[in-house]
């Protein structure tokens, strides 16, 4: 195995371990905001208990994103420096809006929010978890503004003296068309993982007959979460489908192993064959699925990878400019087939619970199929995450970049290994705690519910912030 492939596996592993907690974190401090905003509105009990209860959870996983974000931020220096030096003057303008505006902000207000509980008023402390889930948000899309101008390079020249891309336009690296639309997919998928940890473990007590006044109210607002953000990440995924066609028609050729342009496109919904995906065995297919996600037409022309590889051939020299079939293929379709669970799951959790239902015994299997509701949505993200990244391939920056030229020079083969095997037995470590802590936490539930106040006209005890 060469430095390129090492370099490339190493990045890879740590991205993915680093984007599960991306979203989650998003999410959830959102639904823990709205949580605290309904008690600060109502006073009852029941959602403060839910908001230090699922706020626990968030910081949790919050710390760990953060611990692991560092990594992928050294990472550009360390194996990919012919790449960090490329992009430099491009990336340093989001990615440092980023750490001084958004990840500040995100970070100071959840820190006043972690001390203040007994501190604060309760208008300014609530006002202090939506800044932090707002700065969550933001970081969010500086961070993708710049993914996205790998993806789409607008804003920018080359200097012919240093082969280097020279910022021009800030804003344009900011209002890229792939960025606005990779914003509301992940921001959508982010409810949909928060949604869908708060229905596994509000069923899991469930299921058991424990804290019935915080977790039912918590199945219901990860059941609605669920169910329209699986609804919002289809509709912005069809909007992205038919950019990514326009932007990267080899990606979306290669989404369906399609070699040859056709009009209608048929989309597979499985396919057994050889693994290069040109000789066909079996397959289930949907008419004019592809053609409809890729042109909005159910008649719609789509490109084939040759058309598409002769073509690239003959705009940027010889070369293969063909990702992984088989890696774009299905991590395509498990994306998609783990974010329908979910969304089905959603579906029938709020039709059993509707009108203050609770299911009854003999439909108890829902509450343990809802338990590994945990398990779709990160999946559907990481499997989404993979396609998009495996699918720009061979580009590092799409038509001006190729991975290849963005290795480190100087870094061998040796020394990607060793701090590969360092990563991953180090990553695993923090899998093991944090799995750990997230089900000591799932278990203990939240804290017991505040004593009723004595009747017999005495002042009424002030409700505690303890965190």
């Amino acid at each position: 195995m060469n430095a390129l492939l090492l370099a490339r596996w190493q990045f890879g592993i740590t991205t993915v371990y680093h984007f599960l907690f991306v979203p989650l974190t998003i999410g959830l401090a959102f639904l823990v905001a709205g949580l605290q905003t309904a008690w600060l509105r109502t006073g009852k009990d029941h959602y403060l208990r839910s908001t230090k209860f699922w706020g626990k959870l968030f910081l949790i996983n919050f710390a760990l994103g953060v611990a692991t974000g560092i990594v992928q931020e050294f990472q550009f220096g360390m194996a990919w420096s012919a790449y960090s030096r490329f992009v430099g003057d491009v990336f340093g303008a989001p990615l440092a809006i980023e750490g001084l505006l958004a990840f500040f902000m995100e970070s100071t207000f959840l820190g006043l929010w972690i001390f203040g509980w007994d501190r604060l008023p309760r208008a300014v402390h609530t006002a202090c978890i939506w800044l932090a889930a707002i700065g969550t948000m933001l970081s969010a899309y500086f961070i993708l503004a710049a993914n996205a101008w790998m993806q789409h390079p607008v804003g920018f020249v080359l200097d012919p003296a240093t082969h280097t891309a020279r910022l021009t336009s800030i804003w344009a690296v900011l209002s890229n068309s792939t960025a606005l639309v990779a914003f509301a997919h992940t921001i959508a998928a982010a409810f949909l993982i928060a949604g869908m940890l708060m229905v596994s473990i509000s069923s899991w007590h469930l299921r058991r007959g424990q804290h019935a006044d915080v977790m039912r109210p918590s199945l219901r607002l990860g059941l609605w979460s669920s169910l329209v953000a699986c609804a919002m990440t289809a509709v912005s995924g069809d909007i992205d489908g038919k950019i990514m066609t326009e932007q990267q028609p080899m990606k979306m050729a290669a989404a369906e192993a399609l070699y040859h342009s056709a009009q209608p496109a048929s989309f597979s919904v499985f396919t057994i064959g050889s693994l290069n995906g040109r000789s066909e065995v079996w397959s289930i297919r949907l008419p004019g699925l592809l053609s409809f996600l890729a042109t909005g037409s159910f008649n719609g022309q789509v490109q084939g990878i040759d058309n598409v590889q002769a073509a690239e051939v003959a705009k940027y020299g010889p070369g293969v400019y063909t990702p992984v079939i088989p890696v774009t293929y299905w991590s395509f379709r498990l994306m998609i087939g783990f974010g329908l669970v979910a969304g089905l799951l959603a579906l029938v959790g709020l039709f059993l619970t509707r009108g203050g239902r609770t299911p009854a015994p003999e439909r108890r299997w829902f509450y343990r199929f809802a338990v590994w509701g945990v398990l779709f949505a990160p999946l559907a993200a990481s499997f989404g995450w993979i396609f998009t990244e495996m699918g720009r391939q061979p580009w590092a920056v799409f038509g001006v970049l190729t991975t290849r030229e963005s290795v480190s020079p100087t870094v061998g083969a040796a020394t990607i290994w060793t701090s590969l095997i360092t990563f991953t037995v180090l990553y695993a470590v923090l899998a093991v705690i944090e799995v750990g802590l997230v089900m000591r936490t799932a278990r203990s539930g939240p804290e017991p519910a505040a004593a009723e106040p004595p009747e017999t006209g005495a002042p009424e005890p002030q409700l505690g912030f303890a965190h």
